[in-house]
């Protein structure tokens, strides 16, 4: 799909990329330049629709509409005589750095490296035109600034450098001096050549500071005129811009949710509905005009048949209407299918959404199996994710249901959303379901409840340094931080026997009334998976998860791993108990949480010797 800017470029980017990574109003390097992906004002060309109820009526609760729809993004048309379809993009930031470096030298004789810091007017032809008439290739500048809001725009170096300066007017040639590796803010500096005037760029990174004076609202993503006011979400007062840097991990949080689809009573009627609703049925206004298709359209006649007209337009209004069943919570629905039916759970068709199978347990070790009640391999499933917005700075993750509480207000991706990009994924899985009176018990122990105070204080921490509301944003509790530690040590063991790499397995996990539950899937938006390696590896489950178990005794960063404090303030990992890249820490693409909320204290012994272990493997 490419990317279409200001003036010509040329850039690709995946579907899946678009949803997590790249969505509206994140950076993209370009070969040449840098540009800020557009809001969905700006995506052109014809999409495909994706359906998924439950999960359509969570979002359009979320951003307060009556109803959306979710597409897929464009792609890209190569066909030179069709419409140009794809996703325009804008050039961004609009100061360069010219491709030339020289020495400069401070009176007390520190050198630096030094290049001409440019506005976008003061180039030529996208070049930087020397005293010498010689055109300078020019780079984007990679520092801009921006709010918690997710407004960004460019720095006004002129106000930087000048703000205490007597000539605060003066628009002379700007230079970006660097010292050392050019990695230290404290060793980069803005100077003005005409009047001397030099400050170093740490001034901007200060905590709370106000250097880079208040966000003016710019929402460049979404065009020059989608400006707005721009006020704390904790105080109410204008929110002041902070310093980013262009490519750091933190210019960008997609916002997204997803579900796993499930069968359900309605669901034949909603997938023959699917297939010419669009076409034919949505203008429908009333169940005289389902018979005049039927009897009009071969397509119609054949996509309905079997289906009586009354239940044809009961589903058309519904849709017309907005209206979506909302009860129960995302991962509610989902555990409570898996556990519902005694052997199995949906039809083994071909491109099905969703089939399983329960498999026995008499194989089973006597540790295991008086902690585990169910194990089904899932043959099939089908996962919808949707973008509902994005963040800067701090990421938003869901809830322990797989709903987003939306603490923070995310950045919108259109002016007036009627829909927000999306993509289904097929693959396979395994669902282990955990026992409830193994937990409750395990929860009862002195030593857990010890475990627990001490990563609440972490978590406390964690949020009290973030000026996080205590009633917006509560601890997950003790049985998800141990099922979560579990599904990563077992990702770990799997992915060596199962043919997939340990990033293409995702996890899910379940806490809550309806049962306690991890599903470890493979999603991709073609068919590579849905080969069976993880079905296989479910058949002999207990294996890997006793292999698990072992791998949880010990960290190679042992003893350092296991006698870490989350509420260490030097370590500034409040959200870790015993967990480290040596050990639980994996691919942030697999974990739901982007690798918080880990202890492996919580599963197995470690040299520590807490006696917090939910399987206590000491003799094995």
């Amino acid at each position: 799909m490419k990317a279409k800017t200001k003036r010509p470029a040329a850039g690709e980017i995946r579907q899946s990329q678009i949803i997590s990574t790249f969505g509206p109003g994140s950076m993209v390097d370009l070969p040449n330049h840098s540009v800020l992906i557009g809001g969905l004002n700006h995506w052109k060309g014809d999409r495909r629709r994706i359906y998924e109820d439950r999960l359509a009526g969570r979002v359009s609760e979320l951003l307060g509409v009556k109803q959306i729809a979710m597409y897929a993004p464009p792609v890209d048309e190569q066909d030179p005589k069709s419409a140009r379809s794809g996703i325009t993009s804008f050039v961004f930031p609009i100061w360069f750095l010219a491709q030339m470096e020289e020495t400069w030298e401070t009176p007390d004789k520190r050198r630096y490296r030094t290049r001409p810091l440019l506005p976008w007017g003061s180039l030529v032809k996208g070049k930087y035109l020397t005293l010498e008439r010689k055109k300078v290739p020019v780079v984007p500048v990679r520092f801009v600034q921006a709010c918690v809001n997710g407004h960004i725009s460019d720095i006004d170096w002129y106000r930087f450098v000048h703000t205490d300066s007597p000539n605060r007017n003066c628009r002379g040639q700007l230079w970006l001096d660097e010292g050392g590796s050019g990695n230290d803010f404290v060793d980069i500096f803005v100077r003005c050549e005409t009047c001397k005037a030099r400050r170093p760029l740490s001034d901007a990174t200060v905590p709370n500071g106000k250097v880079l004076g208040s966000c003016e609202g710019h929402r460049p993503w979404l065009g020059p005129a989608a400006k707005e006011t721009c006020v704390s979400q904790v105080t109410g007062k204008p929110e002041y811009n902070r310093l980013l840097v262009r490519s750091a991990s933190n210019a960008y949080f997609a916002q997204t949710l997803s579900v796993i689809s499930l069968p359900d009573s309605d669901e034949a009627i909603r997938k023959v509905v699917d297939l010419v609703y669009e076409d034919f049925l949505k203008g429908s206004e009333g169940i005289d005009d389902i018979k005049f298709y039927r009897r009009k359209n071969e397509k119609v006649m054949l996509a309905l048949e079997g289906f009586s007209d009354d239940a044809v337009w009961a589903e058309v209004k519904r849709r017309q209407s907005g209206s979506f069943d909302k009860p129960k919570s995302i991962k509610q629905v989902e555990i409570e299918t898996l556990l519902s039916q005694p052997d199995e759970v949906g039809e083994d068709v071909p491109e099905g959404d969703f089939y399983a199978r329960t498999r026995k347990l008499e194989s089973l070790h006597p540790l295991l199996s008086s902690k585990i009640d169910r194990i089904v391999l899932v043959h099939r499933l089908r996962e919808v994710i949707a973008q509902i917005g994005f963040t800067r700075f701090e990421a938003v993750m869901p809830d322990v249901d797989g709903e987003l509480s939306l603490p923070v207000q995310p950045a919108a991706l259109d002016i007036e959303p009627t829909w927000v990009p999306a993509i289904e994924n097929r693959g396979e899985g395994i669902f282990i379901s955990f026992k409830k009176e193994a937990i409750e018990n395990w929860l009862k122990r002195d030593a857990v409840q010890n475990r627990g105070r001490s990563l609440y204080k972490g978590f406390d921490e964690w949020r009290s340094q973030r000026g996080i509301d205590p009633d917006k944003v509560k601890f997950l509790g003790l049985p998800y931080v141990m099922l979560h530690s579990l599904s990563h040590l077992l990702i770990t063991a799997v992915s060596l026997e199962c043919g997939y790499a340990a990033s293409a397995i995702r996890e899910r996990i379940y806490t809550g009334e309806a049962g306690y539950g991890i599903l470890l899937y493979t999603g991709t938006s073609g068919s590579e998976g849905t080969l069976g390696g993880l079905v296989q590896v479910g058949k002999r489950i207990e294996y890997h998860l006793m292999n698990a178990l072992e791998m949880g005794k010990l960290c190679s960063n042992d003893p350092v791993c296991a006698q870490h404090q989350p509420n260490n303030q030097q370590e500034n990992r409040f959200l870790h108990g015993a967990a480290c890249h040596g050990c639980l820490l994996i691919a942030e693409p697999s974990c739901e949480r982007r690798n918080e909320f880990l202890d492996r204290a919580l599963v197995t012994d470690t040299v520590e010797g807490l006696g917090a272990e939910f399987f206590e493997v000491g003799g094995l």
